[in-house]
């Protein structure tokens, strides 16, 4: 049976938080478990060079990354677990597509474009300055993370899908020019994906400062949550659940039963401070067997080496006579006899 190949990549700046595991992580972990998949999963730690200058605090999102998903249960007997870094080939398919792609289509990225605009704002005579060619070409690491593994499937957020439709117009270049080599991928877009609400209300990101770090301890997790923004309601007051950060948050983690039974609550008048300690007792509960692990993986680190290092064995099983056969097309191959 051909297993569609689906891909995933986990940029390595920051700390897995709540967000990132109700929106990708847990769904993720799911299809990690699908016997008619082959998932990929990769630490995309040359991304993270593009936006983040602190190797310290690369290598430290690399493993608290990769701890976190094993504690959650990645299933690595089914899912290919790697370090972008580790598959050589990439970087070189990378500069295979790089010769193929149009400047004018890099041109239109939104990065590139949201940052030339932010330069044209301030009156900068430069459009481009500070704009790095990591930026810049982006979008073809991207397709080459993709195309080097020849994934069908590749689940986005919204702003991730313009990426996906610029590996299909490179592969496509490619092929026209090179041979049938690359599937064109598939923008794979979760409506169901929760995007949750952060401690000041706007979606939780890191870049915002408004995140609840996954893994936290018990005590730090309850204060975090005691600090999440509510009106000014007093208890006995009806309350509505709609824009209500607490709400939902806890949509993300209670079952449909439970959620009712909180709406009705919302309707009684439910008290802020009993509400965050009804959120803080049902994430807290779903969480702290993973946090358990998650701790104690990072008291053995050698042991996340190992699963990292096995899966980038995986991959480049399927990545070194692939980029050979690439090479040959291309017309890099040794001269004479073979």
């Amino acid at each position: 049976m051909n297993k569609s190949i689906v891909l995933t990549g986990i940029t390595t700046t920051g700390t897995p938080h709540l967000g990132n595991y109700a929106g990708a992580i847990r769904p993720a972990i799911k299809a990690s478990k699908n016997e008619h998949v082959r998932p990929f999963y990769f630490l995309a730690d040359y991304h993270a060079l593009i936006k983040c200058h602190e190797p310290a605090r690369v290598r430290q999102s690399s493993l608290e990354i990769a701890a976190t998903w094993l504690a959650l249960g990645l299933d690595t007997s089914n899912a290919v677990f790697y370090r972008q870094s580790d598959i050589v080939e990439i970087p070189e398919l990378a500069w295979m597509l790089t010769c193929v792609t149009a400047k004018g289509l890099m041109n239109r990225a939104h990065a590139y474009k949201a940052a030339v605009a932010e330069n044209e704002e301030s009156a900068d005579a430069d459009a481009d300055k500070g704009i790095t060619m990591g930026l810049f070409s982006y979008p073809i690491l991207m397709a080459a993370d993709i195309l080097m593994f020849n994934a069908n499937k590749v689940p986005v957020g919204k702003d991730q899908i313009q990426h996906i439709e610029m590996a299909r117009d490179i592969a496509s270049r490619f092929n026209h020019i090179y041979g049938e080599h690359f599937a064109l991928p598939e923008a794979v877009l979760d409506d169901n994906a929760a995007t949750l609400p952060g401690l000041d209300g706007r979606k939780m990101s890191k870049s915002y400062n408004n995140t609840i770090p996954l893994f936290e301890p018990e005590k730090k997790l309850r204060k975090l949550i005691n600090k999440i923004k509510t009106n000014s309601l007093e208890p006995g007051q009806p309350k509505e659940t709609d824009g209500c950060s607490l709400f939902a948050i806890y949509q993300a983690f209670a079952s449909a039963d439970e959620i009712e039974a909180i709406r009705i609550r919302y309707a009684e008048g439910i008290g802020w401070g009993d509400m965050k300690q009804q959120l803080f007792e049902k994430i807290n509960s779903e969480i702290t067997p993973a946090r358990e692990r998650y701790e104690a993986l990072l008291e053995a680190p050698e042991h996340i080496e190992q699963q990292l290092r096995e899966g980038a064995e995986k991959a480049r099983s399927i990545s070194m006579p692939f980029i050979q056969s690439l090479r040959e097309a291309v017309g890099i191959s040794r001269i004479g006899r073979r």
